[in-house]
């Protein structure tokens, strides 16, 4: 497992997809997925250059941040990572999804409720993706078109002074037919520049669109995605504890 060079391939492809869709790819965010690698892998790849870093557990997620900013503060290397909140979370769990710096994955009113309740409490702003539905997948979360618009005019939604919606989230159909995978892209692209110029026109927060992933990136770019979230492209296959 070479995270270095992987990194450097990624880059370069980054950029080639990016100058593909007369796109600079400075406007690309590379969120390194970290579930169930170990702290040596997320020091290999902080030294390499990752400052952002995604965990698709609540439970997992906590527990290495707080190790991982142990071993920064004892290294002194450097400015701490950008910890994202990217898999499903349950609405029991909105308090300790707090820990993230930004949460990918509210797919209801009722989870953005929860998590702004438990926001007011430790009176903080807690930045938000809504997570939209648009594979042909039944297993994988989200809002429909449908759904976004209730989310958004709900009367509810002037009360939530300590959540910041910052844009939108999407998982694409797992599948070798880029084709369609690119369809699903393209369609929540229009979605999300469709929403910004509705809903949040002015607001300079409401800038990410966080789609792609290992096996698809590279078409998420060139459909318009500012964030990809790579696993497998930058640690390799995953091997799983049997408890997991």
């Amino acid at each position: 497992m070479d995270i270095l060079a992987n990194l450097e391939r990624v880059q370069v492809q980054m950029t080639a997809a990016a100058r593909r869709a007369g796109r600079d790819p400075a406007e690309v965010t590379l969120v390194a997925v970290t579930k169930t690698q170990p702290l040596a892998a997320l020091q290999a790849a902080y030294r390499a250059g990752v400052r952002h870093f995604g965990e698709n557990r609540v439970e997992e997620g906590g527990p290495k941040r707080v190790e991982f900013a142990t071993w920064l503060a004892q290294g002194g290397a450097g400015e701490p990572p950008t910890w994202h909140m990217i898999g499903h979370v349950q609405h029991r769990k909105a308090g300790a999804a707090l820990q993230f710096d930004l949460i990918h994955s509210v797919d209801s009113i009722r989870l953005l409720s929860e998590i702004n309740k438990e926001a007011v409490k430790c009176n903080r702003i807690i930045d938000c993706l809504l997570q939209m539905y648009i594979a042909r997948e039944e297993t994988k979360y989200g809002l429909s078109e449908n759904e976004l618009y209730e989310l958004l005019l709900h009367p509810d939604m002037h009360l939530m002074n300590n959540i910041r919606i910052c844009g939108m989230m999407g998982m694409a159909t797992y599948s070798d037919d880029m084709a369609s995978v690119r369809k699903e892209f393209n369609s929540l692209a229009s979605l999300y520049r469709k929403i910004k110029e509705q809903h949040f026109s002015g607001q300079d927060y409401f800038n990410t669109l966080s789609m792609g992933m290992s096996h698809d990136w590279q078409a998420a770019v060139e459909e318009g995605s500012t964030m990809v979230r790579l696993g497998t492209a930058i640690f390799g296959e995953r091997t799983y504890q049997k408890n997991q």
